[in-house]
């Protein structure tokens, strides 16, 4: 039964919203997948109905050239071939002009700039019109317009000047119309659609429908990304359903969606405000593998947990000392994953470590966490595959084979990044001075490796009689990579210093598009334990070494706690850490 161009479905929910959402499944019952959803699909009806004259002027123009010609020519000469990829050219520059000149181009471009603005109120002005003068919305529209819905329905933020609470219900209102109009329209959605959607119920305090949204995605063969199950599950956890939030969070799991610091903050504070300690126990050893050291904010829960009475009621008086020096040797150092140990109140402090990595609160030893050898091998293998992908592959095969040759080097300095430090212009002096310290560091005295582009090796202040004696030096001491030109240099320092497990001098923070590729499980431990900073002063310049120790959440044999907080590299502000031990006298901390 039809009624409005919607089926009319009996609901198994009170909200009046959710009728829409009962639709997109209905139509893909007992029926081929890829038959459903192609019934979904739009129409393809050229929005260029009607000729365009210039094109028609083109084309008459160059029939005319080859009708007036003396000399016969066929379909498959080189000349008729010419002129009709001449013909294309012209005929695909003037469609794609059409297109951005065409109503629906126009729309999207104006959406776009409200997109950029956070002007909800001229984006819904924008789409009335459009729906009164019959405007085809296409997928790009309603994402669009359901992004700041959800995102005004959320956050009340808006340049306009209309009080904040009309912008968030008029965004709450107009999302789930315009959401419904999409599926009466037979606009399939895709993963932005369903996560604005998800937005706009747990702007309504609904993530039970938050959660039944991400779950429709399998339905269209969707796969949910985390910022998809952040509505559900940030809901459940505002309201302390912490059942619900454990359910989202399998969810998750189940398709590979990988928790992050803020959707583990959230679970470890509601297992705390529920006093599911195995569940708090659970939360901070992911953080541990994952997150390593955590924000502020973070790093206030933990606090809060430790000081709790909750805390202090879990724990074994008398444990297994052998399996937990077991469960220590297994993962690597750092935690043994056997429990929370000892009992009653907790010792917290906000507290430092010294250079040794002792802590100046208990006076425990923080140990260096060891990389596996195989994850080492693994990390340059894929390091090389992703490299070969982005660089000319015989380039970096040359260097391979180079390294292969000249290797290993116990050091591999970033050139440019170290002759540029605290400079307008590139500095071989300072390189030298960096390259000296790290030969005479070196128990075999050799030269660390310098990788520089092969500009800098040929021109500017390379041209310069001293510095180009000092090129040669290294040159000829095969301790000197010049990387071809067009070429990504950080790709050949990188991969020189992991496959020769040597530390890598540089003040790169490796955090753009390049080292995201690189995954957030092996890179940040093998950086930790690598990379050598620089600090420029009137002093001169000052290598800082890898630490001694781990910056890493650590559970000690004891059962006590030592949690980072996050710098975001700043290396001279020091470093807080919590320290959360037992207290030896519990009678002082009564239960």
């Amino acid at each position: 039964m039809l009624r409005g161009g919607v089926f009319a479905t009996p609901l198994t929910r009170a909200n009046p919203f959710i009728s829409f959402f009962t639709l997109i499944p209905r139509l893909l019952m007992h029926r081929n997948y890829c038959h459903a959803l192609h019934s979904l699909l739009p129409y393809h009806t050229s929005v260029f109905a009607k000729p365009i004259s210039n094109i028609q002027a083109n084309s008459f123009f160059m029939d005319r050239r080859t009708n007036l010609c003396t000399v016969a020519v066929s379909a498959t000469s080189p000349v008729h071939k010419s002129r009709a990829r001449v013909t294309n050219t012209l005929s695909n520059k003037a469609k794609k002009k059409a297109r951005h000149e065409s109503p629906e181009g126009v729309l999207r471009k104006k959406l776009d700039m409200c997109s950029k603005r956070g002007d909800l109120v001229e984006a819904l002005h924008l789409y009335d019109e459009a729906r009164i003068s019959g405007i085809q919305l296409i997928l790009h529209h309603y994402n669009v317009l359901l992004y700041l819905c959800s995102s005004s329905a959320s956050s009340s933020d808006s340049s306009v000047a209309w009080d904040d609470s009309d912008i968030s219900k008029m965004g709450l209102k107009k999302g789930f119309e315009i959401f419904q109009q999409m599926v009466i329209d037979k606009v399939v959605p895709n993963e932005a659609s369903f996560t604005s959607a998800a937005r706009l119920a747990n702007a309504m305090k609904d993530p039970e429908m938050a959660f039944d949204l991400v779950k429709q995605m399998q339905t269209f063969g969707i796969p949910p990304k985390l910022r998809s199950y952040g509505p559900a599950l940030f809901g459940f956890c505002n309201e302390g359903n912490a059942d619900k939030a454990y359910e989202v969070d399998a969810h998750m799991a189940k398709f590979g969606v990988i928790a992050e610091e803020p959707e583990l903050s959230a679970l470890l504070k509601v297992s705390a405000d529920v006093k599911q300690a195995d569940k708090v126990y659970e939360m901070l050893h992911r953080m541990r593998a994952s997150v390593r050291q955590v924000s502020e904010s973070t790093f206030g829960i933990i606090e809060d947990w430790f000081k709790s009475k909750g805390a202090a009621e879990v724990g074994e008086k008398n444990w297994d000392v052998s399996k937990v020096k077991e469960g220590i040797v297994r993962g690597g150092g750092g935690w043994h994953g056997q429990g929370w140990l000892g009992h009653g109140r907790w010792g917290v402090m906000r507290t430092r470590m010294d250079e040794r990595g002792v802590c100046e609160s208990c006076g425990e030893k923080l140990v260096c966490i060891d990389l596996d050898a195989r994850e080492t091998a693994n990390f340059a293998s894929s390091l090389s595959k992703l490299a070969c992908q982005r660089e000319v592959k015989a380039d970096f095969n040359s260097f391979q084979d180079w390294l292969r040759q000249h290797g290993p080097f116990d050091a591999v300095v970033d050139g440019a990044n170290v002759g540029l430090i605290n400079q307008h212009e590139f500095r071989f002096d300072q390189l030298n001075t960096v390259v000296s310290q790290l030969q005479q560091m070196s128990r075999s005295k050799k030269l660390p490796l310098v990788i520089l582009h092969r500009s800098r090796v040929t021109g500017g202040p390379a041209v310069n009689p001293n510095n180009k004696r000092l090129l040669e030096q290294w040159k000829n001491s095969g301790a000197l990579y010049p990387t071809p030109a067009g070429s990504n240099d950080d790709w050949y320092w990188l991969y020189a210093a992991v496959s020769c497990k040597s530390l890598l001098v540089t003040n790169d923070k490796m955090r753009d598009h390049l080292f995201q590729l690189l995954g957030t499980s092996f890179f940040p431990r093998w950086k930790e334990k690598h990379q050598v900073q620089l600090s420029v002063s009137w002093e001169g310049i000052r290598l800082q070494m890898p630490p001694p120790y781990s910056i890493v959440i650590q559970e000690a044999e004891n059962g006590s706690w030592h949690v980072p907080m996050n710098t975001n590299d700043d290396t001279e502000t020091p470093r807080q850490w919590l320290c959360a031990t037992r207290a030896k006298d519990t009678s002082v901390y009564p239960l």
